[in-house]
């Protein structure tokens, strides 16, 4: 919803000074399984080695409906619970960095009859009623009214309802990636390729928070660790001219945009990559830095089997429309309606659930969208909680800015 021309708008919150060198950007592991999985060896040792990924109920999740459209929640987990030594030195200790947050934060649509498979990135900063929460965090937060990404400090099952609560999306899978995933795949795959116009940094005054430093331009190949700093970066700047350097300036947004592109990337690369042995050593790299809640690895293994050959070409991407504002919880992005559930609309190819706790604008009041944009597409079913509908579309997306690397 738009802002009221005649309401003042609140105050901006203080800027946030440092990155929480968060887990980034493990949503690509999950979707290279989807594709290297059949990439050589015997179904039954495949079949073993993805049964190592452990799996858990999702008392939240709606049911999976064979041959219907569903919807994964993929989380980046930012804990440093389970850093080794050597983690913490370099992304930080739970004493500096306390607590679980899930700073990236998409929605895979998956259409088994169609094939296809689109994302739809929520910011981390959105600013919504969380839901499912424990007594006992409730009480340390005071408020409900909170940043989406607060949610899963308390559960995945609290920020699995809070997502169908607050956008009517229905959630059948969750994918939780904590911090070696990506470097790990990258790293398994030989590297990513991606294609810069411009030299690019990390620097918040001075300060490379994400460790993102790339010199040269045109086609480059990406080691792990140049993947992960370039997924972190929120404080992308480029060098238009020697010695010039701009800044991107939209901070979070602009790193969704980016981590979509490394996304498709590794896809590509994962695709492309046909050896037994490096298929070994991919799901032996990612089966102990990921959980699933609601899918089988079995499940996982037959949705793997289906999409061989899918490509990052194939993958549509969008993200839920905000707009930056000052709340109580500080500087926070605020949905914008009726833009927001038309977008959600399209991307479950039929009208989403009902939304029970609507997202909240900077004064803490709900966000909601004229009645009239709830109505499903002629072509398409009710939904009922399953994700059924027909195959998504999302509308196109504005080309990634030059100084933003693409796929090469």
């Amino acid at each position: 919803m738009a802002p009221d021309p005649a309401r003042p708008r609140p105050p901006k919150g203080p800027k946030r000074r440092l990155d929480r060198k968060t887990r980034l950007l493990r949503t690509a592991v999950i979707l290279v399984a989807v594709v290297l999985v059949l990439a050589g060896g015997g179904y039954g040792y495949l079949r073993y080695r993805v049964g190592q990924i452990k799996t858990q109920n999702c008392p939240s999740c709606a049911a999976i409906v064979s041959g219907q459209p569903f919807n994964i929640l993929i989380i980046g987990d930012d804990s440093r619970a389970d850093n080794t030594p050597a983690e913490n030195a370099n992304f930080g200790s739970t004493a500096e960095a306390g607590g679980t947050h899930s700073d990236t934060l998409k929605v895979a649509h998956v259409d088994p009859a169609t094939g296809t498979v689109s994302m739809l990135s929520i910011p981390r900063d959105t600013y919504v009623r969380l839901s499912g929460l424990s007594a006992s965090w409730l009480s340390q937060l005071g408020t409900a009214d909170q940043k989406i990404n607060a949610a899963l400090n308390d559960s995945v099952d609290s920020l699995v309802q809070t997502v169908q609560d607050s956008f009517g999306i229905p959630i059948q899978s969750w994918v939780l990636i904590n911090f070696n995933g990506l470097m790990n795949a990258v790293q398994t795959v030989g590297g990513i390729k991606l294609y810069f116009h411009y030299p690019v940094r990390d620097d918040d005054d001075g300060n490379n928070n994400s460790g993102l430093a790339i010199n040269q331009t045109g086609c480059l190949t990406l080691n792990g660790s140049q993947t992960l700093a370039l997924s972190r970066s929120r404080f992308f700047q480029y060098e238009a001219s020697p010695g010039v350097w701009v800044a991107d300036g939209t901070g979070d947004l602009g790193r969704i945009q980016r981590q979509n592109e490394i996304i498709k990337a590794l896809i590509d690369k994962a695709e492309s990559t046909y050896n037994p042995l490096t298929l070994n050593a991919f799901i032996g790299s990612v089966v102990h830095d990921v959980r699933i809640g609601g899918l089988s690895g079995s499940q996982l293994l037959s949705l793997a089997i289906h999409y061989h050959g899918f490509t990052g070409s194939d993958l549509q991407t969008a993200t839920i429309p905000t707009y930056g504002a000052g709340s109580a919880a500080g500087s926070v992005e605020v949905v914008e309606e009726p833009q927001a559930e038309q977008l959600v609309t399209q991307f479950l190819g039929t009208a989403p659930n009902p939304v029970t706790t609507p997202p909240l604008d900077g004064y803490g009041s709900p966000v909601t969208a004229p009645a009239a944009t709830t109505a499903a597409p002629s072509s398409g079913t009710s939904s009922s909680g399953t994700g059924s509908g027909k195959a998504a579309t999302i509308p196109a997306q504005p080309a990634p800015p030059d100084f933003d690397p693409t796929p090469c």
